[in-house]
């Protein structure tokens, strides 16, 4: 009775482990609809829009530029605004990214070695719960300059990206690399390729809010320009070059995602990633813990330890290479590295426990003879 109780634990643990792991099994549904008060999309926990051909690098030395109108669902959620992914350096090249109610703006380059080097700056507080905001980033040879509502909010002359950062295929709602998934609405995106000085962020931010799009008197024109006013259909137009259209499709999707991502790819500073650490590690502590009882008192196999360990990174390799099919989870080697060293905690968890008892047991049944013994010399007395 012991060993069938002994099964039926592993086996759901087991279950319960590739649940957690796989669901929901399949690619779901791109939660991105049109807004039924106006102009914009609406994307949902799972939504998402990538363009059609990739964006190429242009001679202007001018500088470059991005604007953007949008309010997030929440300000207590993180995920990926819009990304550039770069076939050179095969990842992001350039990303927008909210961090609860911060912004993120992140850029990599190559080193000599071709080696994507990442640099990324924040803006403390720039969302508000139901409150849209028009975002300006404006780079050139002087730094960065961050506007939130047409007022700026932050220089950064370390952090430059030119119109080189900004090619490659274009993904909006979600990493081109990962899930990330934002949530929120938007009503306009805009790129140039120059930088503009504070009195066009400015006019263009009354523009923005007061006809729905940048103003056209402006010197120079937008290489992108979406205005998200088609109200229907599955196609965001470029105003500019149809070339570059965002496609919605029928399920959500992650551009390039990575077939075991290196750790130290994986990496990020923040509460979410220790977090995903924790629950790694923690979740494959029952499996641990009871399969090595199951190898030790059921099967009865040499070096049970050894083995449960083992079966716990085989578990765990499986559930990472089904993962690269799944568009809602990332394949990485972190969760391999985490969810052995969970197994292995679990097993010693196991022994430990088994040691006491078999410890408390043996001092009892030592204590018992010699009461026996005692009993037996006295009864003889």
């Amino acid at each position: 009775m012991t060993s069938k109780i002994l099964i039926v634990i592993c086996l759901l643990v087991l279950c319960g482990i590739l649940v957690a792991g796989l669901w929901p099994f399949h690619a779901p549904k791109n939660e991105v609809s049109w807004l039924s008060n106006g102009d914009g999309l609406l994307l949902g926990d799972y939504g998402s829009l990538s363009s059609v051909g990739a964006f190429k690098t242009s001679k202007s030395s001018d500088g470059v530029s991005l604007e953007i109108l949008l309010e997030p669902n929440g300000i207590e959620d993180s995920g990926t605004i819009l990304s550039f992914y770069s076939r050179e350096r095969r990842s992001t090249s350039f990303m927008l990214h909210q961090s609860l109610d911060d912004l993120a703006l992140q850029r990599k380059k190559l080193s000599q070695e071709h080696v994507a080097m990442a640099k990324r700056i924040y803006v403390d507080h720039a969302f508000h719960r139901a409150k849209w905001v028009f975002l300006t980033i404006s780079s050139g040879q002087e730094g960065t300059s961050i506007y939130m509502n047409g007022t700026l909010a932050r220089v950064s002359q370390e952090f430059r990206f030119s119109n080189e950062d900004l090619t490659g295929q274009l993904v909006v709602g979600n990493s081109s690399v990962n899930t990330d998934p934002w949530s929120g609405q938007l009503k306009g995106l805009a790129i140039y390729n120059r930088e503009l000085t504070a009195s066009q962020v400015a006019q263009d931010y009354q523009s923005w809010l007061g006809s729905g799009h940048p103003d056209a008197s402006a010197p120079g024109r937008a290489v992108a320009l979406y205005l998200f006013n088609e109200g229907a259909g599955s196609v965001v137009r470029n105003q500019v070059d149809s070339t570059t259209d965002l496609v919605i499709p029928e399920r959500f999707f992650v551009l390039h995602e990575p077939f075991l991502e290196r750790p130290w790819n994986e990496y990020h500073s923040g509460w979410h990633y220790w977090k995903d650490i924790g629950v790694n590690i923690t979740g494959f502590v029952p499996l641990g813990f009871f399969f090595l009882a199951y190898f030790s008192l059921v099967r009865r196999v040499e070096r049970p330890a050894t083995v449960t360990i083992a079966f716990g990174f085989a578990v765990s390799v499986t559930i990472e290479v089904l993962q690269a099919f799944l568009p809602t989870r990332n394949s990485g080697m972190t969760d391999l590295i985490t969810n052995t060293f969970g197994t292995a905690l679990g097993a010693m968890l196991c022994a430990w426990i088994a040691r006491r008892t078999w410890f408390s047991e043996a001092v009892s049944s030592i204590g018992s003879s010699v009461a026996e013994r005692k009993e037996d010399l006295q009864l003889v007395e």
